[in-house]
């Protein structure tokens, strides 16, 4: 019999969906399907962004949607690389997704890296260095991930008002919040920095706190303006969007006390794992704030780690990008596999 392996190096969700978003799926009317989400009466998007602009508080006009945050990202690369001006330049975390300098690879961007450094337990953006940067390269994209993946840090609004602040008007920062919600609930910072900036996006997502990346349904937040009014006219989709995903992704936003239980269970697993592993000799646990955590490991031990993980039927990302290529990623996940996971390590270390 085949042992069904655990994927935790994918960052996707070992739990079930909530009642709500099962219910929406099972009682969904295939009605619907015959008619477009688009509210035109009322000169509104889809039944989606109507929702979501009623939950943040923010103007509708104000709202793109796309196929995951991934998508939106792609959109606003593509866009603002591709403009009149000629500025192809962006800047990215030195640690972060591949798929940032990839999509700006695809438009012929220039992909340059701000330092990020080690703190006693996580990592940090370097203001002064990235203010030099900007002073010197006049990027046209500022990308923030928060938190960044995969080192797990994230920035309190202040911190992200200070970094808009660094920039000139034309540079547009773009924010990927793909794991923000595992951070706070408190979700009116977003409106009070589009209000503020012209020149700010958000990204957002039901693939991570909400367990849904299969279901491929992403949002943003735009400043206002001319330069956003024209990104929004090229994001959006006319005619609205997927009907049965949209209904889904309602369900899915007003059943948040599901998914802050498991949250819960994942703080379980963040404090077992700095208490159990971060105890170890040459082990390093770093405080994050998505639903995975980073551990750097004494690297005389990554083939003995990878044969245990294998033997075991379970997968976590071995990193090895420069600087990083110690330290392994783990995807939070149910107790079971969370506890499976400590003991592996606990194993091969003690040995």
């Amino acid at each position: 019999m085949k042992t069904e392996l655990n994927y935790l190096d994918r960052n996707e969700f070992n739990f079930e969906p909530s009642q709500e978003v099962k219910d929406a799926i099972k009682n969904f009317d295939l009605n619907k399907l015959c008619f477009y989400t688009r509210i035109y009466d009322q000169g509104k998007k889809s039944i989606f962004s109507v929702f979501l602009s009623e939950q943040y508080s923010i103007d509708e006009k104000q709202i793109v949607l796309g196929y995951g945050a991934e998508d939106l990202l792609k959109m606003a690369v593509h866009y603002f690389l591709t403009g009149s001006d000629g500025n192809k330049t962006m800047l990215i975390p030195k640690f972060s997704w591949w798929y940032y300098k990839s999509i700006a690879d695809e438009v012929d961007g220039r992909t340059l890296q701000y330092p990020v450094y080690e703190t006693e337990d996580s990592f940090a953006y370097d203001f002064d260095g990235l203010r030099r940067m900007i002073a010197e390269e006049n990027p046209k994209i500022l990308l923030v991930a928060s938190p960044n993946n995969p080192t797990g840090n994230g920035l309190t609004p202040d911190e992200l008002e200070q970094l808009v602040g660094m920039v000139p008007a034309t540079t547009v920062v773009l924010v990927d919040e793909a794991y923000a919600s595992y951070v706070t609930e408190d979700i009116s910072y977003i409106r009070n920095l589009i209000a503020k900036y012209p020149n700010i996006i958000f990204c957002r997502t039901l693939s991570k706190f909400y367990g849904l990346p299969g279901l491929r349904l992403g949002f943003g937040f735009i400043g206002k303006g001319e330069t956003m009014e024209r990104f929004s006219r090229y994001a959006n989709k006319y005619l609205g969007y997927d009907r049965l995903s949209e209904e889904i992704g309602i369900a899915a936003l007003k059943s948040d006390a599901h998914y802050r239980e498991i949250a819960r269970v994942m703080d379980e697993a963040r404090r077992m794992y700095t208490d159990e592993i971060g105890s170890l000799p040459g082990f390093k646990v770093y405080k994050s704030m998505a639903n995975f955590i980073l551990i750097k490991y004494p690297i005389e031990l990554k083939a003995a780690l990878q044969q245990e993980f294998a033997g075991q039927s379970y997968k976590v990302k071995f990193m090895d990008e420069p600087d990083i290529n110690s330290h392994m990623r783990i995807t939070l996940g149910r107790r079971e596999q969370n506890r499976m996971v400590a003991d592996i390590i606990l194993k091969v270390a003690k040995r």
